[in-house]
């Protein structure tokens, strides 16, 4: 198979201060965010993407108190990073990815329908997320 075409899908980002948050992403900056009301975590889209199955996205997460979380995701600002891939290329990453000896954990997008992800951790122990359209 070719190279995978890859293209950034979403930053997820901790936020201590929700308000803040959007008031910086969404009234400054001037995203919009297409995630449900009730939904604690906010997705925000840039209003050009609305017709991507897969926009381009910044997410916005609660910051959880630090008794309910494993410490060592407690100190980095990062949440997680995906990047978008066509559905031919989401199988053989994830066969990449098992191949290499990494921890490949399935998921379902909490906005996003149609799509399918994976996780993995990057050297770092950032978590990496790998999303495409259900083929």
């Amino acid at each position: 198979m070719a190279d995978p075409q890859i293209g950034i899908a979403e930053i997820v980002l901790w936020m201590h201060d929700m308000d803040r948050g959007l008031a910086f992403y969404r009234d400054l900056i001037g995203l919009e965010v297409f995630s449900p009301v009730e939904l604690a975590v906010r997705f925000l889209r840039s209003p050009g993407s609305r017709d991507e199955a897969i926009p381009q996205m910044i997410v916005l997460v609660p910051h959880p108190d630090p008794a309910s979380f494993p410490e060592a995701k407690m100190v980095r600002p990062l949440h997680h990073l995906a990047f978008r891939v066509d559905a031919d290329s989401f199988e053989f990453l994830s066969a990449r990815c098992v191949e290499a000896g990494l921890d490949v954990r399935g998921g379902v997008h909490p906005v996003l329908k149609d799509v399918r992800t994976f996780y993995v951790d990057d050297p770092e122990g950032n978590e990496v997320e790998i999303i495409a359209p259900v083929a």
